[in-house]
């Protein structure tokens, strides 16, 4: 980051027929960039990797609780698990699974 020797103001970079240079956004100085690296390019979003869980062996990934009450067969046994669905300084998101029926309903805490 470079500041303006004339003015103070913040420095950006250009490209031009010459090459790059950084110009005064309040007063249009120009200065050659010298050995200053500028980046022009945009950053990429990196790709979230998706994680594949095979559910055929359950009781050994998840834990269970009795403490809910499946919505579709009332039974008192579920597989628990906690995803962060929404941005991170909101709570948890909670998963369960009826051991029963294999309904799965979520809670927000």
């Amino acid at each position: 980051m470079e500041f303006c020797p004339k003015c103070g103001g913040f420095m950006t970079s250009t490209r031009t027929s010459s090459g790059v240079v950084l110009v005064c956004r309040k007063c249009g100085y120009k200065k050659a960039s010298g050995s200053v690296t500028v980046n022009l390019g945009r950053v990429r979003a990196q790709r979230r990797k998706a994680i594949v869980v095979d559910e055929s062996d359950e009781a050994s990934i998840h834990p269970k609780t009795t403490d809910v009450v499946c919505p579709q067969c009332g039974n008192r046994e579920a597989y628990w698990w906690t995803v962060q669905t929404r941005s991170a300084d909101e709570p948890m998101t909670q998963f369960f699974r009826c051991t029963k029926c294999g309904h799965t309903w979520r809670e927000y805490t």
